[in-house]
């Protein structure tokens, strides 16, 4: 259950150049210009390996927010089958177009990668049309966020059963909540990850009673 917010947690980390880039705090997201994100893949042309981009470790970890959603619904399950159902339900449906975000950016930026830079001007127009909040592109990462919803709709679902802290739900819902209200925002979601450990821990031992 902790494997996917310690390696959500290395995600967010990867994102920041330095230890000061993580004190630049913003209330709302503002994309970098697409001139500069393109001109430097098409420099770099792929010369570091598949495994330092975030967004394939953040890929790779989405199975792991799928069994983290399976141990919160092992809690409540027993007392509350139909609402730890659906809650489950929407996070796992929520985790399918995560995925899809994800994929999406590792596919632009990889694919950038191997473009012609007599090519520049053209990518940078596509990659402006690609990723303009509108269309399929909103689609997906709009419900991207049901993964979260339902992490924090799960977490309340546990509210007042035998054994469980209440600190612990409190913790998951105020980390999914500051992963909601500034989506792409890293340092904000690398706390919301922080607080979401936190509340995980808390619930170990409902999961493994007899340790």
């Amino acid at each position: 259950m902790m494997i996917f917010p310690v390696l959500f947690l290395i995600v967010f980390m990867m994102h920041f150049r330095n230890a000061s880039d993580f004190f630049h705090f913003r209330l709302h997201y503002v994309p970098r210009d697409p001139a500069e994100v393109v001109t430097a893949l098409v420099r770099a042309q792929n010369h570091w390996p598949m495994v330092q981009d975030p967004h394939i470790l953040g890929y790779l970890a989405l199975p792991f927010l799928l069994l983290s959603g399976y141990g919160l619904y092992r809690v409540s399950r027993g007392q509350r089958p139909r609402l730890s159902a659906v809650a489950m339900f929407v996070t796992a449906a929520g985790t399918i177009y995560l995925g899809g975000v994800f994929g999406m950016w590792t596919a632009f930026y990889r694919g950038l990668g191997q473009v012609n830079p007599r090519y520049l001007d053209g990518a940078i127009a596509t990659f402006r049309g690609m990723t303009e909040p509108q269309g399929a592109f909103l689609l997906t990462t709009t419900l991207a966020k049901l993964a979260m919803i339902g992490l924090a709709a799960q977490s309340l679902v546990l509210w007042g059963l035998p054994n469980v802290k209440r600190s612990a739900i409190v913790l998951i819902v105020l980390g999914c909540t500051l992963f909601l209200v500034f989506w792409d925002l890293d340092n904000w979601m690398l706390i919301g990850m922080m607080l979401m450990a936190g509340g995980f821990v808390g619930l170990l031992p409902v999961l493994n009673p007899s340790k």
